[in-house]
């Protein structure tokens, strides 16, 4: 494995522990800031649709800079807008620093996936994508446990302290260990956004966004389902939080490994189907006998954790496997639809705590990988009219 792509992960690292963090410390940013839990999780809204629609702007527009620079750039200033984050006295100041925090983000994901694939051969494809995607399964495995921890201990500020941190230490390292004269190709907005255009990418974004955000309609809100609906103290949200990791852990880099053994379509597939089952199943364990709620509740958080995150680098390649040729674009335009999606599960849950209970969550999350089956379905069939209809059959 080539050693530049930890580096990499590196800085993914630092972004997803304030990513994921949050999760657990929305009920105290909502009682710090005078809001409810929905109103808290918007900040997640906004960040997500700030990463979706800014990352293909600014790619567009360092689309020729040197990448060893505007990944250090790009991770020191996170850095600052997490400290600033940290220090923000109201909600509106809180959300202004998430914004500006998901700008950076956004160009460093996008970025950082490029620069993975560059290096790579073709037939390592998915498992350099898993690499670069680890490093934000790292964080889901261990920073936002950690962060849940610091603010459990020392409030919710002291997580973008660790967040600030993470992103420092990234971008020395990565100034360090990256070689220069690594740059893209300049390309326009609309130059960027045709990509959309190519066969099979419209229905494989819709698919990115319907699966996160049947994911994160979960995600956002597990330490109020972990209290409210499990019936768990707030203590123990941060060993909800690692137990959820370790499955992302484990699944993370068998999506990559599977995606260029088996195809990354069978793999895609197997991560929906049971990422569907095991959201329903979350509804239904408080209904089980109460000595085994608790246990079946790790259990299906461990599961859960590594088919969820099986999906994304198996995605990833299938997208570029789609127009290699073109995989900067795909990979910026599967990171907007991510946090498109992202932002659609934030918005999704708080409408169901609102007029719901924390319960509903897992069975309403499911039905949206039901959707992304159905998409799926409905690819498969268009593109074997294609073939068999040689007309209007497109080139491969």
């Amino acid at each position: 494995m080539d050693i530049r792509l930890i580096w990499l992960a590196v800085g993914t690292f630092a972004i997803g522990v304030e990513s994921f963090a949050i999760s657990s410390i929305l009920p105290q940013i909502a009682d710090a800031t005078h809001v409810s839990v929905t109103k808290a999780g918007y900040l997640v809204i906004a960040f997500s649709l700030a990463n979706a629609f800014g990352a293909p702007v600014l790619a567009a527009l360092t689309g020729t800079a040197d990448r060893r620079l505007i990944l250090t750039v790009t991770a020191l200033l996170f850095a600052g807008c997490a400290a600033w984050a940290g220090l923000a006295d109201s909600y509106l100041e809180l959300m202004a620093g998430r914004v500006l925090m998901a700008f950076c983000a956004g160009l460093y994901t996008a970025t950082a996936q490029a620069t993975g694939v560059a290096i790579s051969k073709p037939d390592h494809r998915g498992r350099a994508i898993s690499v670069i995607v680890g490093g934000t399964t790292m964080a889901v495995a261990f920073g936002a446990p950690l962060g849940a921890f610091v603010a459990g201990t020392v409030g919710w500020r002291g997580n973008y302290a660790l967040v600030t941190a993470f992103a420092v230490i990234a971008a020395v390292a990565i100034w360090i260990m990256l070689p220069k004269g690594l740059r893209g190709t300049q390309l326009s907005l609309r130059e960027r956004v045709s990509a959309v255009t190519i066969p099979g990418v419209p229905s494989a974004l819709l698919m990115t966004l319907l699966y996160m955000a049947g994911a994160f309609t979960v995600v956002i809100y597990l330490a109020v389902i972990t209290t409210g609906s499990i019936g768990l103290s707030r203590e123990l949200v941060p060993a909800v939080l690692l137990t959820f990791g370790i499955g992302a852990a484990l699944g993370n880099p068998v999506g990559g490994q599977l995606a260029d053994r088996i195809g990354a379509r069978r793999t895609v597939a197997g991560a929906v189907v049971l990422n569907g089952f095991l959201l329903a199943c979350l509804s239904l364990v408080p209904y089980l006998p109460a000595p085994a709620i608790t246990p079946s509740f790790f259990v299906l958080m461990l599961l859960w954790g590594a088919s969820g995150w099986a999906f994304a680098p198996a995605q990833s390649s299938r997208l570029v496997g789609l127009a290699p040729t073109s995989a900067p674009l795909l990979l910026s335009l599967n990171a907007s639809a991510l946090y498109l999606g992202i932002a659609a599960g934030a918005l999704t849950g708080g409408l169901v705590l609102r007029y719901g209970t924390p319960g509903d969550l897992g069975w309403i999350g499911a039905m949206f990988p039901l959707a992304v089956l159905a998409v799926m379905a409905t690819s498969a069939a268009g593109r074997r009219s294609s073939v068999r209809t040689p007309a209007v059959a497109s080139p491969r």
